[in-house]
Formats: structure tokens, sequence, C-alpha cells
């Protein structure tokens, strides 16, 4: 279970779909949004666009394992299809805000929470205002975010810094694949190794 945070504009869309290329297997917990889609955007592929009456009717209803209000917009995660995938023995990806992965923490700890940084402030209000899909009060509003939530980026896991694409993926990847081999991801491997000890003194 990979949770991968950070600030908008550090990026963190471009390396998850390289991350999902590279192992097309992955699940991916496709999270719900009361936010309208972006160009090019798809209906349960990106997000599932809900209204705001539906996504507070599916949160009443405990339907989420985690769920957040993000530049004034509900984002959150649908619990049965995570387990669904976990259950099957699927690796799940998650796309999510901070306070969506606090959440998730406490409910799986065993999961890999990975937070991605921007090189620095002046690049990160360099590459929101070069998106050009954001208003001024916008960008405004994201870079106050920004820096909340990087003050809360102490509690991850791993750390990888956005500067170069290439290296922030090799980095990411590395993580992911070191994620594969924590012992409580390989239930019963050490056991069985001990048992051919048993067999052998048989």
């Amino acid at each position: 279970m990979l949770v991968i945070c950070a600030p908008s504009g550090t990026g963190k869309s471009t390396l998850i779909s390289k991350l999902r290329q590279e192992f097309p297997d992955f699940g991916f917990s496709v999270s719900y949004t009361t936010r309208d889609p972006r160009e090019g955007e798809e209906d349960g592929v990106h997000y599932n666009f809900v209204s705001r009456d539906r996504f507070v009717a599916m949160r009443s209803k405990g339907e989420f394992c985690e769920w957040a209000e993000v530049h004034g917009n509900f984002y959150g995660t649908a619990t049965t299809p995570v387990r669904k995938m976990l259950d099957a023995g699927q690796d799940v990806l998650f796309d999510i805000d901070v306070q969506g992965a606090s959440q998730l923490r406490k409910v799986f700890p065993e999961g890999v929470f990975v937070f991605l940084l921007p090189p620095s402030r002046e690049e990160l209000l360099s590459r929101l205002s070069g998106r050009g899909t954001d208003s001024e009060d916008s960008i405004a509003r994201r870079m106050k975010n920004a820096e909340g939530e990087l003050r809360e980026a102490h509690w991850f896991d791993y750390w990888v810094v956005n500067d170069d694409l290439d290296e922030a993926y090799r980095e990411l990847r590395a993580v992911y694949l070191a994620g594969l081999t924590l012992p409580a991801l390989r239930p019963g491997l050490l056991e069985s190794v001990l048992d051919t000890w048993e067999e052998d003194r048989g």
C-alpha cells in the first residue's frame, strides 16, 4: 500500500503516471471529489466526480476510510474497493492529501507513506503560475496550503524532492520496491524458512 502526498504543483501526477506505466498491475485508489474536472480529466479515471450532496450522503453512511476538504472541495476514498484490492493481494496506490494520509495511517499502519517536496518556494510558485489554470487568489491559497502541508511531512516514511523528474522517479520507484520487502507484507515467510531447519533435523 503506497500512499503519496505532495503540495499542489509539485509534479505528483506526473510521477504517479510514470509509476503506473512501469507497474501496470498496480491497483489505484480513485478518489471521490466535488470539484469540477480539469481539461483532460476523465470521470472514474482521475477522480470520481460527484455532487456535494452525494459526497455528504456517502460520508454520513461511513463509506469513506478517509476524507478531507481541500481548497473548498471535498475529497474522499471509499473503503470497500480498497479492501477488495488488498484482500486479493494487489498493491494499491493512493494519491491523496496530507489530511487523508493521516487518517489512512490510523486504518492501514502497514502502508508506505511518501511525501514529495518541491525544491523551493520559488520553484513551486513558478510551476503553479505556469499552469495557467488558477487565478492569483487560488495560487496564493495553494502556496499557503503548501507551507502547512510541508510542516506535516515529518511523520512520513520517505521524502522525495522533485527537482529533476528522472531522479525523483528513480527514488520513488526505489521506495516502492523496498516497501515490497517489509516483513508485514510477507506473513509466514520467516516461519517457512525456519521450518526447513526442522525438516533437516527430522
